[in-house]
């Protein structure tokens, strides 16, 4: 039997992952209350419309639209809303009366994180987003705790289910971008507007906490490089499985050197980015389909481990909130301050110029003698070297896919550049980075 007193939970939101956390607390009671060492009282659940339709039937009395009077009575509040504000204003009063945050919204930390854990450290409270980055995949603790004495070179993964199934469609089904998008909107997967997903902008925000994360650094939004998939075509798409290689949006964040000739440690950079890239069909990133998330992780002496798994759903993500719910209300029970967490290494942040990466450049050039040779020595001008060439002539134009040595994306910028002006070119059909 329990002897610690009842922890008051204030649940914020009930959508399709709100309401499977409150109908877990609501089933699973005595057995939360076990693994915790104390028992979780949900008190409240704050809603914006209390008579709108859900996915799970709640309790009507648990229902209230007050949720700043909700959040004062809390140990701990749990927030589901998603966006910036309210959830920003009620998650620092909460913290301010001492109580201890649990947050999906990956939005909100990656914009307001530092002020967030800066406020939970004034009063000694925690704040726990497990959920915010890839859904069921236990992702955060491993960063921020198993791999806390290694040093970890690279985090890259697969972090919006949406894009990923839009992709694995074109690939599998032949679909074009509009098809499969309008496919994975009617199975749920896509809002009504899909600009987040799309565009890149869910993915960048989480790849801002896995960087910061990683590499102990204050990652702000705004220095995540973003790139979606809207320019992502049946022929890249074709051209990518041609060579034996799968397109994936990814997350890539990085410790780079300082530059050559420099020592490592104090004077490596930080990088990350989110776009396309074009995999081997034998990378483990290549076999993640439909709507599921993986994030592989290196580390200098770990090595490459791999984390895979459902990034979004009601149930799914539920799994991650309420397993930081009962961590928090442990260290309620056993006492102590919250773990804040570390920035302490504040690397510099790379331009994204600076990045090197091999590329594949598609281009429509003039069918006649010599072009070849002139595109080439111009991309070798800029400082690039052509790896492979490939060639294909139709209706008295060439197509050629020049693949590049590692450069950088400054350099291949400016390669860009030049060939919109040559006039042999009559167009730049894609552009997508290798990895390998």
């Amino acid at each position: 039997m329990n002897s610690y007193r009842s922890l008051r939970i204030a649940l914020l939101g009930a959508g399709s992952v709100g309401s499977q956390v409150a109908r877990l607390l609501l089933e699973h009671g005595d057995e939360f209350a076990a693994r915790a060492g104390a028992p979780l009282e949900l008190v409240g659940i704050g809603v914006r419309d209390v008579d709108a339709k859900r996915d799970v039937e709640l309790p009507r009395e648990l229902l209230t639209t007050d949720l700043g009077a909700l959040v004062a009575g809390a140990d701990i509040v749990v927030e589901l809303l998603g966006g910036i504000e309210p959830a920003r204003t009620l998650l620092l009063d909460a913290l301010a009366a001492g109580a201890d945050v649990v947050t999906a919204n990956k939005a909100l930390v990656a914009a307001h994180g530092p002020e967030l854990f800066a406020a939970a450290e004034i009063v000694g409270a925690q704040v726990a987003y497990e959920a915010a980055v890839a859904g069921a995949i236990p992702i955060i603790r491993p960063l921020e705790h198993s791999l806390a004495g290694d040093r970890v070179t690279r985090v890259m993964g697969i972090v919006n289910g949406t894009t990923n199934f839009i992709l694995d469609r074109m690939h599998t089904e032949g679909s074009t971008l509009e098809e499969a998008l309008a496919i994975a909107t009617e199975l749920g997967y896509a809002e009504a507007d899909p600009t987040a997903d799309i565009e890149g902008y869910d993915a960048a925000s989480k790849a801002t906490i896995l960087a910061s994360l990683a590499f102990h650094t204050e990652v702000p939004a705004s220095e995540v490089h973003r790139e979606g998939i809207t320019g992502v075509t049946s022929d890249m798409v074709a051209q990518a499985e041609r060579a034996g290689r799968v397109l994936k949006l990814v997350a890539i964040c990085e410790r780079l050197p300082a530059g050559e000739g420099q020592p490592g440690g104090a004077g490596d950079r930080v990088s990350a980015r989110v776009h396309p890239v074009s995999l081997p069909a034998t990378h483990p990133l290549a076999a993640v389909r439909q709507a599921m998330n993986a994030v592989f992780v290196t580390a200098e002496a770990a090595g490459d481990l791999m984390f895979y798994g459902a990034g979004a759903g009601g149930p799914e993500t539920a799994s991650a909130v309420l397993g930081d719910l009962v961590s928090i209300a442990r260290r309620h029970v056993a006492g102590g301050p919250g773990t804040a967490g570390s920035t302490h290494a504040k690397l510099p942040l790379a331009p994204f110029g600076e990045v090197l990466a091999r590329h594949e450049i598609a281009l429509t050039v003039a069918d006649q003698p010599g072009v070849l040779s002139v595109i080439a020595g111009l991309v070798a001008l800029h400082g690039v070297s052509v790896e492979s060439v490939r060639q294909d002539v139709r209706d008295g134009a060439a197509t050629l896919v020049l693949g590049t040595h590692t450069a950088t994306e400054a350099r291949i910028a400016e390669v860009l550049a030049a060939l919109e002006q040559q006039d042999d070119v009559e167009r730049i059909d894609s552009v997508i980075r290798l990895i390998d």
